[in-house]
């Protein structure tokens, strides 16, 4: 006879569906949080970065609006005046000053030119020392204009509206940005990306400021960097002409470095980099949105397609800088967002040939990248386009403006 206890029916066995069920809640709910801290931090990190920027709209100073310059060229490109102001306040700062406390100057003024359809970026240097007609400034117009002027005065007197007024005068260009960037948080933007790579050729000994740099290719940051572009005297020439050309170096390798995956793919040193920027700048750019927008506009260009030229200039005999007629043709080129002609590109300096990482091409594709066939090896013939003389020539320019050959 069986027993009661046999008769009784089998416990259950529990199915895994509830504990599957509370795994995806799980992840659901962890993924969902996941994505709201992301959010906010997001939006705290770009509320921090608005908050760095220093906006001003200088529109009040420019003057009446028929009389500034008007597009005649594509719509769509755009002018962005780049000034770097140099303090004099504080030990070393008065690099070029006669007076160091004499405020702040300009000594670094590049107008950048992004062409309408985004295929072209120029960054046109302006020699500090161009004798020019400074035209009346100030909201009220209250700094009277003169002629036969340097440069930076325009800078020194009314700050980044004067000089915008005296492009605006004397090359007819319609600016439509502007940035100014303070040299002293410069050297925080080169930190940030972990520094440039420079080649120098000979050891910088300047006993005037106390600025020593060593010879050699390497990535220079902090101190050394800002001494590196604004040192002028015992490296090279001595000329702000060679200063230019090192500085136009020097912006085309940090170019470089941060397009590359160096930066962008390092979350950390992009929002130190990005922290900085906004540290360093005073502009007219409304939030660090609009300025972002203006880097990937860059980033698409391409780096073989942004160049640095100088305006077309010679010396006075008191040496001072006068520019050549062939300038006048280089602003009706950039009012009519024309390409630069291989003549007024055949010393320029390139973004992609700047010393620094390799940063691959914007439009291809991942997969065209991964199968792309190698570039061939150029042979000798095409290589070897320089003659003897103009070899010797191109040393000796980089030797005068203190770059390696």
């Amino acid at each position: 006879m069986a027993s009661a206890s046999s008769d009784a029916p089998a416990p259950k066995r529990k199915t895994g569906a509830p504990r599957k069920h509370t795994v995806a809640k799980v992840v659901l709910i962890s993924s969902v949080v996941l994505a709201m801290v992301t959010a906010l931090g997001v939006v705290f990190l770009v509320r921090h970065l608005n908050g760095n920027l220093n906006v001003e709209d200088l529109t009040p100073a420019l003057g009446p609006e028929e009389e500034r310059p008007q597009r005649t060229g594509p719509e769509g490109d755009l002018n962005i005046l780049v000034m770097g102001s140099d303090t004099r306040e504080g030990e070393g700062n008065g690099i070029d000053a006669e007076d160091p406390d004499n405020g702040a100057r300009s000594d670094t003024t590049v107008l950048l030119h992004l062409s309408a359809d985004r295929e072209r970026a120029y960054g046109i240097s302006i020699p500090r020392d161009s004798l020019v007609t400074r035209p009346d400034c100030g909201e009220d117009d209250e700094i009277s204009g003169a002629e036969s002027e340097m440069w930076n005065d325009a800078f020194a007197l009314g700050g980044p509206a004067c000089t915008i007024r005296q492009v605006e005068a004397t090359t007819g260009v319609r600016i439509d940005n502007y940035v100014v960037v303070d040299f002293n948080g410069f050297k925080d933007m080169v930190d940030a990306v972990g520094g440039v790579p420079v080649c120098i050729p000979k050891d910088i000994e300047d006993p005037k400021t106390g600025i020593n740099i060593d010879a050699g290719e390497r990535e220079i940051r902090g101190d050394e960097a800002l001494d590196y572009v604004r040192v002028r005297s015992s490296v090279g020439n001595e000329s702000d002409l060679g200063r230019i050309k090192r500085q136009q170096t020097f912006m085309a390798a940090m170019i470089k470095k941060v397009a590359s995956a160096e930066t962008l793919a390092r979350p950390d040193r992009l929002v130190r980099f990005l922290s900085a920027v906004t540290k360093s700048l005073k502009t007219d750019f409304e939030s660090v949105r609009d300025l972002a927008g203006l880097g990937l506009q860059l980033q698409d260009i391409g780096l073989d397609k942004v160049q640095f030229v100088t305006v077309p200039w010679e010396y006075t005999p008191n040496y001072r800088v006068l520019w050549r007629p062939e300038a006048e043709q280089l602003w009706k080129k950039i009012i009519a967002d024309e390409p630069l002609s291989s003549r007024q590109t055949d010393t320029a300096v390139k973004a992609a040939e700047a010393p620094g990482p390799e940063t691959p091409s914007p439009s291809a594709s991942p997969s065209e990248s991964a199968t792309e066939s190698p570039t061939p090896t150029p042979t000798p013939t095409e290589t070897e386009t320089l003659t003897p003389e103009e070899t010797e020539e191109a040393e000796a320019e980089a030797e005068a403006n203190g770059l390696c050959a």
